[in-house]
């Protein structure tokens, strides 16, 4: 019986396994798309056998992944529910759906575990917050939950009640990063730089100053004064963003994305 089950092979379903299968064999897998050609497409690929139904692929797994749409939701949970019993692990990719929601529409006695992953998943850069009722768990099952999403990145367990502001930290904020590295490679381009060159000019300054947070575990407001001299250029660019209401923009935009989650 495969241990590791996927419902759904999009960006995120497709990212994770490729995260997984650094971790696990192939004989560990099994997945179930919504067409076709994608589970031929996935199968050509990575070698996992796929199911022909997502009642199938849940009697087949022990850990089954619910990397699907919140439209298509209700329609997959119909399918698999009578399929999982305790021993299975649900795991829900799924913003503002509650373990206690969940186990309601499942059933009391089934184990869920909420996780949002996010999109530099896909290439090993992901960071994922992992929330369960581990008294529910066995340790070997938290380990795999741990190598499962640690493959395509970072993850931590987090207070359930805490989801929400993981969705604003990391699930949805690399659009605003993107769209920081969008602004900034403007800048450059008004002042004369070829696009082509400003663009890595400006996701490489991204990253390393990411890394700089990461590795060093110095506060951001300190990194940031030390690249602030004195009547320098840093801090007049700083000013400027501050005048411009900047961080409040990045309140705002996070306030937005919590309210988002609580309405789903």
């Amino acid at each position: 019986m495969a241990k590791i089950g996927f419902i759904g092979m999009g960006n995120m379903g497709k990212a994770i396994l490729q995260g997984a299968l650094k971790e696990f064999p192939k004989t560990d897998f099994v997945f179930c798309a919504k067409t076709e050609a994608t589970k031929l497409r996935v199968h050509e690929k990575t070698g996992i056998d796929y199911a022909d139904s997502n009642a199938e692929c849940a009697n087949r797994c022990k850990y089954l992944i619910l990397a699907i749409k919140p439209q298509f939701y209700e329609e997959v949970l119909n399918a698999v529910r009578y399929m999982l019993t305790p021993d299975h692990v649900i795991i829900s990719l799924a913003p503002g759906r509650t373990i206690d929601q969940l186990k309601l529409n499942l059933g009391n006695d089934k184990r869920i575990v909420r996780v949002m992953p996010n999109t530099p998943a896909m290439i090993g850069e992901g960071m994922t917050g992992i929330s369960c009722r581990k008294e529910e768990f066995t340790d070997e099952e938290l380990d795999v939950l741990t190598r499962i999403f640690s493959s395509c990145g970072k993850a931590e367990y987090i207070e359930e009640r805490l989801m929400d502001a993981v969705v604003c930290a990391s699930g949805s904020s690399p659009a605003f990063v993107y769209m920081f590295i969008e602004a900034l490679a403007d800048g450059a381009v008004r002042c004369g730089m070829p696009r082509k060159q400003a663009y890595i000019f400006a996701a490489q300054a991204v990253k390393g100053a990411a890394s700089m947070v990461l590795e060093t575990g110095e506060h951001p407001g300190v990194l940031k004064d030390q690249v602030c001299s004195p009547a320098g250029t840093t801090i007049a660019g700083v000013a400027a963003l501050e005048e411009t209401g900047f961080r409040n923009a990045v309140l705002k935009g996070c306030e937005a994305v919590y309210k988002k989650c609580i309405e789903i």
